[in-house]
């Protein structure tokens, strides 16, 4: 059985990480308006993850006994100067996400949840990848440079990037 105290911290993330996949979905959008099919591409796989994190928490919360709690999503940002900008917004989403997952690490330390304890720590190691690819993709663009050819090459290698669905 899981804490209240635990159960509120997984109920926030959980709708962190539906906020998260919202926010990726408006990136998508206004990839696939600016006709950046690869970038749109790359925005809406992240999505997907960002649903099967949600998915994860939500499972293992309802398995310890846990009540979810679901909570109004905030508009994500809507406007972008460039591809960069949009890639920049994506790596402080990942920070922030890994931030809160330190937190609920630390958290269930203290409680003495092994279980969610264990749990995190998939989300750690899930949250450095994450921030390693967001910010490498940060890195070509700068680069690449915000238009003509190098964009062409990233956004065709974005292309590429396909949602494969966690192992069980």
């Amino acid at each position: 059985m899981v804490s209240e105290t635990i159960q509120d911290a997984l109920n926030a993330q959980i709708n962190r990480e539906l906020y998260s996949a919202y926010a990726y979905q408006a990136l998508s959008a206004h990839a696939e308006e600016a006709g950046l099919k690869g970038v749109a591409n790359w925005f809406s796989v992240q999505t997907q993850e960002e649903l099967q994190h949600a998915r994860k928490l939500y499972a293992f919360l309802l398995s310890r006994q846990g009540s979810v709690r679901l909570d109004t999503i905030e508009a994500p940002p809507q406007k972008f100067e460039c591809v960069l900008e949009m890639f920049e917004c994506a790596l402080e989403q990942e920070c922030a996400l890994s931030v809160k997952i330190g937190e609920l690490m630390t958290l269930a330390r203290k409680e003495g949840d092994h279980a969610t304890e264990i749990l995190m720590q998939w989300f750690v190691t899930e949250q450095v990848e994450e921030e390693d690819t967001a910010r490498d993709i940060v890195d070509k663009l700068k680069l690449a440079g915000a238009r003509g050819e190098g964009l062409y090459l990233v956004d065709q290698e974005l292309a590429l990037r396909k949602y494969e669905a966690p192992k069980a």
